[in-house]
């Protein structure tokens, strides 16, 4: 029995950007239930209240799409009794590592070198692209797996707009969600409240300065041109959706009118 959750966003002490994303349209008419697909950032901190709370909602699958140099550097997530936990990395943890060892450790001319003159947004779209690619098979099992019994889900990654954002977005349109709600969703991101606190190595005021954080911004940012690449991306590799779903992804129509029974009112 999957328990109803309120409309209103939770106040979670140790998780960032949880929601329900329940009641949004589809292009038929129908809405996503209530309380079966959440999304957050990471678990790792959350407290034993954050814990309680997540333990309610009679969750069956976690979905964390960190990868291992995520993990090591915020820790597992904790352990929620009865509760399946499916590790499928979206990102090879090798890739890009000097990079976030620059993010973390650089100074502002290193900074600047990196991520200036609109370096930092061009690495994101980049990085949407490259996921729709070329992780054809994690979205295909996530969606199979949806299918077939892991509801309710949560998705998370790190911070719960990128490779999160991407997977929920992913697991919308095989539903039928119009195209502008799947959008005002994923830039719910972008909120102060939810987004992702930046590590630095240093907590000196400059580590922090206005000009650095600028300069950080694009990539913890909820962008409507990233999540526009990934739709790009779709629609210049296998034409659109339907034909990513089933070619792409091997969801076939009948698998799609499953995951509908199972996510939608």
């Amino acid at each position: 029995m999957t328990q109803q959750v309120p409309s209103t966003e939770p106040e979670l002490a140790g998780v960032r950007n949880f929601r329900d994303v329940g009641g949004l349209p589809t292009e038929d008419g129908r809405r996503v239930r209530h309380g079966v697909l959440f999304r957050s950032g990471h678990l790792a901190h959350a407290t034993a209240e954050d814990a309680a709370f997540l333990g309610a909602l009679g969750l069956h699958t976690i979905f964390d799409f960190r990868n291992s140099a995520d993990q090591k550097l915020e820790g597992p997530d904790i352990a929620l009794p009865g509760v399946r936990n499916v590790n499928l990395p979206l990102s090879d943890p090798a890739d890009g590592a000097e990079f976030w060892k620059m993010v973390r450790d650089g100074d502002l001319d290193q900074l600047r070198d990196i991520l200036a003159d609109g370096r930092a947004a061009d690495r994101m779209i980049a990085s949407y692209r490259m996921i729709v690619k070329e992780r054809t098979a994690e979205h295909s099992q996530v969606l199979h797996s949806l299918a077939e019994d892991s509801v309710p889900a949560l998705m998370h990654c790190a911070a719960g707009k990128d490779r999160a954002g991407l997977s929920v977005a992913v697991t919308l349109l095989a539903v039928g969600v119009e195209r502008e709600a799947v959008l005002e969703d994923y830039l719910k991101s972008g909120a102060e409240h939810r987004r992702y606190r930046v590590h630095r190595s240093s907590s000196s005021a400059s580590a922090y300065s206005p000009e650095v954080m600028e300069l950080l911004s694009p990539l913890f940012d909820a962008r409507a041109e990233y999540l526009a690449a990934a739709f790009e991306t779709v629609e210049e590799t296998w034409g659109g959706v339907d034909a990513y779903l089933e070619q792409g992804l091997g969801v076939t129509p009948e698998t799609r009118e499953r995951l509908r029974g199972r996510l939608l009112d």
